[in-house]
C-alpha cells in the first residue's frame, strides 16, 4: 500500500547476494591473458557466481545476477591505489589525460572478493567485486538515486504522515531526521507550533539549509496587494504549478507559513507530480519520453514599480537520469511557459498531446491534496516534485516564506544517515 514506484523510473536497488562459500573464477595467480581471448573463465564449469572474458577494448564480468562491461581506460582511470587516489580526501590523483587510450591489461586475476589487473607498466589495480557491481553502468541502472513513496490524496492520508513539533525540529537530531525522512519520501513535510512571525520562520528554514536569495529577496512576505507582477500577489485561485521554472536551476525547496488570514477560502493545493508522471509512463510511454526530451522556455517578465526582470529558463517538462530513467525534476507552470519556439512543427502537435495527457493526470480530483494553512503550521515543499496551487480567498491573508538551496537540504539529510 505504501510503495508506489515507476517501473522504469524507480527501480529497486540491486543488492548482490552473498553465499557462505562463494566460488569465483580466477586464473592461477597473475597469468598473462591475450587481449584477443574471448571466452568465459570460470573456476569450474558449473559455477556461475563469477566469470569474465577479455575483449579487444573491454573486460566483461558476470558477478551474481549482473553482467557488466568495463572499458579498459575506465578500469585504469578508477584505480584506487595510493598513487592514483587519495583516500584521505576522496579525490583522484591520477591524471586521466595521461592514460593511454589504447591501454590493455597484461594480466587478469580474480579471487573470492577482488579483481586484479596488471597493466603494461607493472602497476596493479585492485577492485572489490561488490564495488564494481555498485559502480558499474549496469549496476547503476538497477539502483534508485532517491527512494520515494509516490502518492495521491488517499495514499497520503492513509500513510498518516505525522507533523514534527517545532521544538523537536530545532533542538533534536531525532526530530530533524524524522522531518527530513518524511520530506524525502513524500516531497512535503510539516512543522507545527511555529511562532507566526517571519523571523521565526527564517530560523526554522535555516535549520536545514542556507536560504536562497532570489529576485523576491531572502525571506519573502506578501499579501494580495499586487506589489509584484505575479498572480500569487492577488486573491485569485492559482492552478497547480512548480515555482521558478524560469530559472536555469529552479529553486529546490519552498517554505510556506501563513501568518494571518481573516476571511474565507485560500486552501493550499498539493499534487505529487511524480505520481502523475508514473501514470503517463504506464499509459503512454512514448508521450512520457517526449515530455522528457523536448526543451521549452519558461520566462518571467516583470515591470512593476522598481522591479524590472526578464528571466528565461530552458528545459523539458520531465527531467530524468539517462542511465535509469529515474525522474528527478518536473517543470510545470502554464502561467510562465514562454512562446514555444524550440520545437519543430512536426513535433509540436505531439508535444501538445503529451502535455494534455500529463495535465489530465495532474488535475484528477483523487490526486489533489487540499490543506488549510494556519498560523503556526509551516509547510516545506519539494519544488522539483510537488506542484502547489491555491483556491481563491476573501479577506486579509499574510504569508511568508523562502526558497532553500537543494544541495544543503540533501547534505543535512545525508549527515543524519538518510539516503538522499
Amino acid at each position: 500500500m505504501w510503495c508506489r514506484r515507476l517501473p522504469r523510473l524507480f527501480v529497486v536497488p540491486h543488492q548482490p547476494t552473498r553465499s557462505t562459500r562463494t566460488h569465483l573464477l580466477c586464473l592461477p595467480r597473475a597469468r598473462t591473458v591475450p587481449a584477443a581471448a574471448a571466452r568465459w573463465h570460470h573456476t569450474a564449469p558449473e559455477s556461475l557466481k563469477c566469470a569474465w572474458q577479455l575483449h579487444g577494448d573491454h573486460l566483461e564480468l558476470r558477478y551474481g545476477n549482473t553482467l557488466m562491461r568495463f572499458d579498459f581506460v575506465w578500469l585504469r582511470d578508477h584505480c584506487r591505489s595510493a598513487s592514483c587516489y587519495n583516500a584521505k580526501t576522496n579525490q583522484r590523483s591520477l591524471d586521466t589525460a595521461s592514460v593511454d587510450l589504447g591501454i590493455k591489461p597484461k594480466a587478469v586475476r580474480v579471487d573470492e572478493t577482488t579483481l586484479f589487473l596488471t597493466w603494461p607498466d607493472g602497476h596493479v589495480t585492485r577492485y572489490g567485486l561488490e564495488w564494481l557491481v555498485k559502480n558499474s553502468y549496469e549496476g547503476q541502472k538497477q539502483q534508485v538515486m532517491h527512494p520515494r513513496i509516490l502518492w495521491n490524496a488517499e495514499i497520503y492520508r492513509q500513510a498518516q504522515v505525522p507533523s514534527v513539533d517545532c521544538q523537536s525540529f530545532l533542538e533534536t537530531d531525532e526530530g530533524l531526521k524524522e522531518f527530513l525522512q518524511n520530506f524525502l519520501l513524500y516531497g512535503i513535510a510539516f512543522v507545527e507550533n511555529v511562532a507566526p512571525t517571519k523571523e521565526d520562520t527564517e530560523i526554522l528554514a535555516e535549520r536545514i539549509s542556507l536560504i536562497r536569495e532570489t529576485i523576491y529577496g531572502r525571506m519573502w512576505y506578501f499579501t494580495s496587494d499586487f506589489s509584484r507582477g505575479d498572480t500569487a500577489y492577488t486573491k485569485l485561485a492559482l492552478d497547480r504549478h512548480t515555482d521558478t521554472t524560469y530559472f536555469q536551476e529552479p529553486c529546490g525547496i519552498q517554505v510556506f507559513h501563513c501568518l494571518k488570514h481573516e476571511g474565507t477560502g485560500g486552501r493550499t493545493l498539493l499534487v505529487d507530480g511524480f505520481y502523475a508522471a508514473e501514470q503517463v509512463l504506464r499509459q503512454a510511454p512514448d508521450q512520457f519520453e517526449l515530455l522528457s526530451k523536448v526543451p521549452l522556455k519558461h520566462e518571467y517578465v516583470e515591470n512593476v514599480g522598481d522591479c524590472h526582470n526578464h528571466m528565461i529558463g530552458v528545459g523539458p517538462v520531465l527531467n530524468v537520469y539517462p542511465w535509469n530513467n529515474e525522474l528527478y525534476l518536473i517543470r510545470y507552470n502554464n502561467y510562465d511557459r514562454a512562446v514555444i519556439n524550440t520545437v519543430p512543427y512536426d513535433v509540436v502537435h505531439r508535444w501538445y498531446a503529451a502535455h494534455r495527457t500529463l495535465t489530465a493526470e495532474l488535475r484528477r480530483p483523487e490526486n489533489e491534496l487540499w490543506v488549510k494553512l494556519k498560523p503556526g503550521k509551516a509547510l516545506f515543499i519539494d519544488n522539483w516534485r510537488v506542484l502547489h496551487g491555491r483556491e481563491a480567498f476573501t479577506g486579509y491573508r499574510q504569508l511568508c516564506g523562502c526558497y532553500l538551496t537543494r544541495d544543503d537540504v540533501l547534505n543535512t539529510a545525508r549527515l543524519l544517515g538518510l539516503q538522499a
